[in-house]
């Protein structure tokens, strides 16, 4: 980016705000932004692929601690018009030493952008970052990508991308030198991956989760029951005789894998309470009912009550 970039281009109007805006804000606008602008979803409007890359310029800055703090004192001088966009060799006007220190403001520009005002060699080209959403099973599995990313010149590039079994959500895969290109060779591109939740699984760590509804007979009385597995087939796990709910159970080895390590499937039980009961069965449970009435369930949780 050339120096006159530096007062042609608000970068907090970009992304639409303010120049006191949190770390958090940015982020979550230019998530949202990119979402509505990627390329796969505007298909080919070239003018929404040019905002798509003006987006992911700014949030390069922005999201950066050091890079934000030079542009705006870079932003504070021109909008002071203590300085103005070089004609020939080296910037002009203005008293440098008062805010940039003993520092010379065409490092800063250099730094930041690449300026033509103190040149350093050949320089890499911009990295690129985009968003892509998959699937829980994928997250843990894997998957490969397939995405179409706009370029300069309102062209676009197809980039497939390997995702890796088991990645979490928020993961950032790297793709070196499928960003923008240089003189000293392209940049490379960043992947944020959002997953999306499982309707029965979940995780924790390396292992995955889930909730198993067993009836009331299953729990007093004990039963082998067929769990589903993220897999596709089925593992069976015992139900001990007077299993309460919330008891979980451990399944080895069916959890994530990631590199050489394996988690477990833990199963939590959750005893499903009849919401209508009649015939013969009401008979039994009344039956049972009357068998147990000695028996106080609560005597221990009264007498801790009282602690």
């Amino acid at each position: 980016m050339a120096a006159k970039d530096l007062y042609e281009k608000d970068f907090y109007k970009v992304l639409g705000v303010d120049k006191k805006a949190a770390a958090d804000e940015i982020k979550k606008k230019y998530r949202a932004m990119a979402r509505d602008l990627h390329p796969d979803k505007t298909k080919g409007d070239v003018a929404k692929e040019e905002q798509f890359k003006a987006v992911s310029e700014a949030y390069e800055i922005l999201s950066d601690p050091k890079k934000r703090a030079e542009y705006d004192e870079a932003r504070s001088l021109f909008e002071r018009g203590g300085f103005r966009a070089p004609t020939g060799g080296g910037f002009q006007g203005g008293d440098f030493g008062d805010i940039f220190g003993s520092g010379n403001p065409q490092d800063i520009f250099a730094n930041l952008f690449g300026a033509a005002g103190g040149r350093r060699g050949p320089r890499k080209g911009q990295d690129l970052q985009t968003e892509a959403t998959i699937s829980f099973r994928e997250s843990v599995f894997g998957t490969t990508l397939d995405l179409r990313l706009g370029m300069d010149r309102g062209q676009s590039q197809n980039i497939s991308a390997r995702v890796p079994a088991g990645v979490n959500d928020g993961a950032k895969i790297r793709m070196k030198g499928k960003g923008s290109p240089g003189e000293a060779g392209p940049g490379d591109l960043f992947i944020q991956l959002h997953v999306k939740p499982h309707p029965i699984f979940g995780r924790k760590g390396e292992n995955l989760t889930l909730t198993l509804p067993i009836t009331f007979a299953e729990a007093a009385l004990g039963a082998d029951v067929k769990v589903p597995t993220l897999a596709g087939d089925d593992v069976t796990v015992r139900i001990a005789p007077g299993t309460p709910t919330g008891r979980t159970l451990r399944v080895k080895g069916r959890g994530v894998t990631k590199g050489s390590t394996t988690g477990d499937l833990l199963v939590t039980v959750e005893v499903q309470v009849p919401q209508r009961v009649d015939g013969k069965a009401l008979d039994a449970l009344k039956k049972f009912a009357d068998e147990t009435s000695s028996e106080d369930v609560r005597v221990d949780f009264v007498n801790k009550a009282k602690i």
